[in-house]
């Protein structure tokens, strides 16, 4: 692996593994299915537990079909079989890397947004939620019970904390966010 350009660590079991901090680590983990102590499946389903994004390929020479489709149902990057041809598993590796840098990069827009998110007071936010679904100013005055004049106020501001500038960019971002619509009324 070191040959081929990669930076590698290795970790005589899963439990050293653990041991050290990865949750900020990229790359990717190339793992056996038997390995001392805990196994790759069992490190597999910790690391799922612990929400950790490495992607795993597992390199086995005893697994079978049972457990390869196990391990990609519940997120392997891939499962191999030795002997392993060499430009497969760093074929396979460089996938991984891929995949983890997208989702890094992923989980670094979500962390921005979410941060724009706790700036806003409890009055902003249902007035986002009101405005995603695609009520009008009058519609949301109407609902939280207040003039249209004060939700045009607070929706500039959400607009400015959220920093868009469209309401396009605001419901995309709302919608990565998980943000619920509140309730469509009738006009």
């Amino acid at each position: 692996m070191r040959a081929a350009g990669f930076n590698t660590a290795s970790f005589s079991s899963a439990e050293e593994f653990l041991a050290a901090d990865h949750d900020a680590s990229a790359g990717c983990l190339v793992l056996d299915v038997n390995m001392p102590g805990l196994g790759g499946v069992g490190l597999q389903q910790i690391l799922i537990e612990r929400k950790c994004t490495l992607p795993i390929i597992f390199l086995t020479g005893e697994g079978d079909i049972g457990m390869g489709v196990h391990a990609m149902k519940v997120g392997a990057a891939d499962f191999l079989t030795k002997p392993v041809d060499q430009e497969v598993l760093f074929g396979a590796v460089r996938a991984a890397i891929e995949k983890n840098r997208r989702t890094r990069i992923d989980h670094a827009a979500l962390n921005e947004i979410e941060q724009r998110l706790s700036t806003l007071t409890p009055r902003e936010r249902e007035v986002l939620s009101l405005v995603v679904s695609g009520q009008l100013n009058k519609q949301i005055a109407s609902t939280i019970g207040t003039v249209e004049k004060t939700v045009k106020v607070h929706r500039a501001r959400v607009m400015a904390k959220m920093k868009v500038d469209s309401f396009a960019d605001l419901v995309r971002m709302a919608d990565r966010a998980g943000i619920e619509s509140g309730p469509v009324e009738s006009p």
